[in-house]
């Protein structure tokens, strides 16, 4: 993570600094940031009028621990209760994932296995109203100018027609989406595969599984290749999450997936 650094190269004079005033000042000094980026008036309105500053989010920034599982136990703990439905969902989504392997070149069951470990194949996508969020913590001066990114990006997801504001909520630091993708991710990676018009990582099956896919080649994934630890796909997943534990929980979920009847 990025930690507060000086203002990006390139910022408009009016850049909003962190912390510097109140929140509302700082959040009128982001909107002319935003218009100056060329997003729409209506969009900055919508999505940012009446924000205001969460002190729950900036208490769990505050206390992030340590990831201090073992493989055993996460694993033991994370996996089990969810192969029968993601086998399940392997079957229902079998012909989506197929043509989702066949345009990106990554299995079915390492899709279904980060859907599930992330939000429960999309039942826990978090109760955060992400604009909110991002806002919170770009203003904030501990990873300022990485949050004011997402936010901006946050708003272009808004801009282009995605999400609504109200539609835009998940985890406590900007994770959206049944795969949990920071907006940053969704600008780049998002795809519409259900052919509706939209890049919903919300509520479309195909776009979250497409999106997930996309993203791994992004990093690199390797058609045909292997997923375990060692191997260069296994080095992509940790780009998915750095926690080695977390990693090493996707690819044994997506192994047994690949040997349930």
């Amino acid at each position: 993570m990025l930690g507060a650094a000086l203002a990006l190269p390139g910022v408009p004079a009016f850049a909003a600094s962190c912390g510097s005033g109140s929140f509302e000042a700082w959040l009128g000094d982001f909107k002319a940031e935003a218009a100056g980026q060329g997003i729409s008036q209506a969009s900055i309105t919508a999505g940012l009028n009446g924000v205001t500053l969460d002190q729950s989010v900036l208490s769990r920034d505050r206390s992030q621990k340590v990831f201090s599982q073992s493989f055993e136990e996460f694993s033991g703990r994370m996996v089990p209760p969810r192969l029968t439905r993601g086998s399940n969902l392997m079957k229902q989504y079998g012909s989506v994932l197929s043509r989702i392997e066949e345009k990106y070149g990554v299995p079915g069951e390492v899709l279904v296995a980060i859907w599930g470990l992330e939000t429960d194949f999309g039942v826990n996508t978090g109760k955060f109203p992400t604009l909110r969020s991002l806002a919170t913590l770009a203003y904030d001066c501990r990873r300022a100018d990485q949050f004011r990114a997402e936010l901006m990006d946050a708003l272009r997801i808004v801009d282009r027609g995605d999400l609504t504001p109200s539609e835009m909520r998940g985890a406590w630091a900007g994770e959206i989406g049944q795969t949990q993708f920071m907006p940053s991710s969704w600008i780049k990676y998002a795809v519409d595969f259900d052919g509706n018009g939209r890049r919903d990582l919300m509520r479309s099956a195909p776009d979250v599984l497409a999106s997930t896919a996309n993203y791994l080649v992004g990093y690199g994934w390797k058609r045909g290749k292997d997923w375990q630890p060692g191997s260069p796909n296994f080095a992509v997943l940790q780009q998915w999450n750095k926690s080695e534990v977390y990693a090493r929980t996707i690819a044994y979920f997506a192994t047994q997936l690949s040997h349930a009847p």
